[in-house]
């Protein structure tokens, strides 16, 4: 088997271009539908204008360019490899004894970078700027703001409790309320337990203050093992929380970077929430790289058929429709794996290992060389 180094290189530079072209072709048509949505939603409230709603839809643009990007892999790699193959440029080189897997090198590489792009600089933009999109639509368009509305009521909290016992665990519920004061829980009530779950005491306090490090507990009583309550005292509670942590954990994964996952989930595990939302959107943008790469493998696939043997436009379509199904698939693996009927990984997998299994059949089919 042949291996041309100039080739690979030329065919990855047509295909990086083409990419590139249909990612902010199909982001700027995806972000234009937003727009118009965005305006729909403003017609009825005169304090919003097109400045507001525009600034929003840009905010939101690194997230759509996250989302469309693979297939603006798939469509700008069928194009590519389309006009290579009908200028017959694939054909004379195969026909010289060089493989597909040879100049398809290149294109894999450049997918594989465009993913790694997408986790490691998109991401953080797009979780950054998608954050203040979600606020402002949320103060401007649905009037919704603060930590209760999206707490819906009183907050519970579980984290390690170190100060009663060296595996201790506490668990507190209260109104959350954000003010001057800074973030506060109303009529709070805080169980300590031990390892086991085994209760050692119950406080009562009309408030809790988070301060950097721990919660601060205002003329709280206590009731120990014996029901009897203690006098009121104040009562200093470490804790790895923030603010910002707490109201996230209410908001969507996509508000959160790559590189920002693995800590938050940890903090959300041990505070009590379910983490299973953020474990499945690690794990998807993770995959990332790899459905580049199937795409990009599926988009060779379906587009070298030689134009001689007719079929040419079925062959084009049924690429566009396997990309379709590949986004249908992760999208009912990605339900499946918040409800928890799937292992978050293998949700989150599945559908790329998908893809790159069935472009590499397929190029075992059409490959001759």
């Amino acid at each position: 088997m042949a291996f041309s180094l100039t080739l690979s290189l030329y065919v990855a530079r047509r295909f990086a271009m083409m990419a590139l072209v249909m990612i902010v072709a199909l982001a700027a048509l995806v972000a234009l539908f937003d727009f118009i949505e965005l305006l729909r939603r403003a017609a009825t409230r005169e304090d919003v204008g097109f400045v507001m709603v525009a600034s929003i839809a840009a905010l939101r643009l690194p997230f759509v360019i996250l989302q469309i990007l693979p297939f603006g892999i798939l469509l700008g790699g069928i194009i590519a490899f389309w006009r290579l193959n009908r200028a017959s440029e694939l054909v004379v080189a195969r026909a010289a004894g060089i493989s597909a897997w040879s100049f398809l090198l290149g294109p894999v590489l450049v997918a594989f970078c465009l993913g790694l792009l997408a986790i490691a600089v998109v991401s953080p933009l797009s979780a950054a700027m998608l954050s203040r999109a979600e606020r402002l639509d949320a103060t401007y368009l649905r009037n919704a703001t603060g930590l209760s509305s999206l707490a819906g009521g009183r907050l519970w909290l579980r984290q390690a409790d170190p100060s009663i016992e060296p595996n201790g665990v506490a668990i507190m519920a209260g109104v959350p309320e954000i003010g001057p004061q800074g973030f506060l829980l109303r009529q709070v009530s805080l169980w300590r337990l031990s390892a086991a779950d085994r209760p050692l005491a119950r406080v009562e306090a009309p408030e809790a203050r988070l301060t950097p490090g721990q919660w601060r507990l205002s003329q709280a009583v206590t009731f120990g093992a014996d029901r009897q309550a203690s006098l009121p005292r104040e009562i200093d509670l470490p804790t790895s929380l923030t603010p910002d942590r707490i109201e996230d954990s209410f908001a969507s994964p996509d508000t959160l970077s790559f590189w920002a996952l693995p800590g938050f989930i940890e903090v959300l595990e041990n505070s009590g929430f379910s983490a299973l939302r953020h474990r499945l959107q690690f794990h998807s943008l993770l995959s990332t790289p790899l459905l580049a790469v199937g795409m990009a493998l599926l988009a060779a696939g379906f587009s070298m058929r030689q134009s001689r043997r007719g079929g040419v436009g079925q062959m084009l379509g049924a690429g566009v429709a396997a990309g379709f199904a590949l986004f249908l698939l992760d999208k009912v693996a990605e339900e499946f794996g918040q409800a928890g009927t799937l292992p978050v990984a293998l949700a989150a997998w599945a559908p790329s290992l998908a893809g790159v299994m069935l472009a590499v059949a397929l190029l075992l089919y059409v490959e001759d060389g």
